[in-house]
């Protein structure tokens, strides 16, 4: 398949991406810390757990992008708050923005390789890589959306057509 990606666009996927995470953040702060940390029977038990899961693998993603070795996993100990949350988010869109400018817009389509957390080597497209990310956290932002309204929280829509309308 022959696509061609612009960092333009990258750039728009990577501001969607961000913009979402805030909102879906802001609600988060809304709710309590029980239900913050309770059980939903979901692929990540908790909001908590599903939020983490997201910016946990944003950073295995950078690593690769980076040549990095795989890291440890992170201490769900220390995120015990949606601000742990959003701090560690943050630092982590800061890293991915700063890389994805040293790419810039003639190395989008380089393909580097990388090991699964399973140990099988792959190698992917830097670009499409990116969309993947984005892509992923859509899925998992949409487990806290559901999350969310079962303990009768505000969830608020992170539509990328509502995106393109600001």
């Amino acid at each position: 398949m022959l696509i061609d990606m612009t960092l333009e666009a990258l750039l728009a996927l990577l501001d969607y991406h961000y913009w979402a995470r805030d909102r879906l953040l802001a609600a988060v702060e809304e709710i309590t810390p029980d239900y913050f940390h309770k059980d939903m029977g979901n692929s990540f038990p908790s909001i908590r757990d599903t939020l983490l899961h997201i910016v946990f693998s944003e950073w295995v993603w950078r690593l690769r992008w980076e040549g990095e070795p795989l890291p440890e996993f992170f201490d769900p100990k220390d995120f015990e708050t949606v601000q742990d949350i959003r701090a560690r988010w943050i630092e982590e869109e800061r890293e991915v923005r700063r890389l994805v400018d040293e790419v810039g817009p003639d190395e989008l389509d380089h393909a580097f390789r990388y090991t699964e957390l399973d140990g099988q080597s792959h190698q992917s497209v830097f670009w499409q890589s990116v969309q993947h990310v984005v892509n992923h956290a859509t899925y998992h932002r949409g487990q806290v959306t559901t999350m969310l309204r079962q303990v009768g929280a505000r969830a608020p829509s992170q539509d990328l057509i509502v995106f393109y309308r600001l």
